[in-house]
């Protein structure tokens, strides 16, 4: 069985409990996928399939890619992305359609995995959350990252040093986080809290690795009989 799946983020909205109660959501169009690749242990070493993401606009490629595509008979996808198979099941195979219905549900915890905004060359203040100097009594000293390194020894800047540089752009993972609601007919999926990236962006959406414990909090009895 599939763990994931590819989608694309929508943005952001409010979605109300039968209680009144907010909750921040992002929608996820989510789907659908088609199996491009099954992967095996005989003959990759690992399992596991690449699945590409159906939209509406049809993707360019080039001749190797479009063989790719023709040996799995489905049409050609600009988003591939591979996810792991759980153990157990009915196998997974080229062709196959994977929706958004059929691996997650109401209430799962998942992992969403994308690409965060790009904020360019920032400085160490923003970057890494250095306090700063003095602002006032003539200090000099306000948004400067402060000393790098000794000049005797060893006479250079040491790996991993914090400094200004390119900020966001990377890959980030969100664990754990409450499917709130589906809607089949529109490939949607509605989760709670933010996930990475833009309005527009691809992700990862899977089945979550390490889920968190959820406990229920338990009425105490009266004592006694007493009412």
């Amino acid at each position: 069985m599939v763990t994931g799946i590819i989608g694309k983020k929508v943005g952001m909205t409010q979605v109300f409990d039968k209680d009144g109660v907010v909750t921040p959501a992002t929608v996820i169009k989510a789907g659908p996928c088609v199996v491009v690749q099954a992967k095996t242990v005989d003959a990759d070493g690992y399992q596991a399939v690449q699945l590409g993401l159906v939209e509406e606009r049809p993707a360019r490629v080039n001749k190797p890619t479009a063989g790719h595509f023709k040996k799995a008979n489905v049409p050609p996808t600009r988003v591939r992305r591979e996810v792991a198979v759980a153990p157990g099941g009915e196998p997974t195979k080229a062709g196959d359609q994977v929706l958004v219905s059929a691996v997650f549900a109401d209430g799962d915890q998942v992992d969403v995995i994308g690409t965060s905004r790009g904020k360019g060359f920032q400085g160490v203040i923003r970057r890494h959350h250095f306090r700063g100097g003095a602002a006032t009594h003539g200090s000099m000293f306000h948004r400067a990252p402060g000393s790098i390194g000794a000049s005797s020894y060893p006479s250079r800047v040491v790996k991993g040093m914090r400094a200004a540089g390119r900020m966001g752009g990377d890959r980030v993972t969100v664990r754990n986080v409450k499917v709130v609601r589906i809607d089949t007919e529109n490939h949607l999926l509605v989760v709670s809290g933010a996930v990475p990236g833009a309005p527009g962006g691809y992700l990862v959406v899977r089945k979550a690795v390490a889920p968190r414990r959820v406990t229920v909090p338990q009425v105490e009895k009266p004592k006694g009989g007493k009412r």
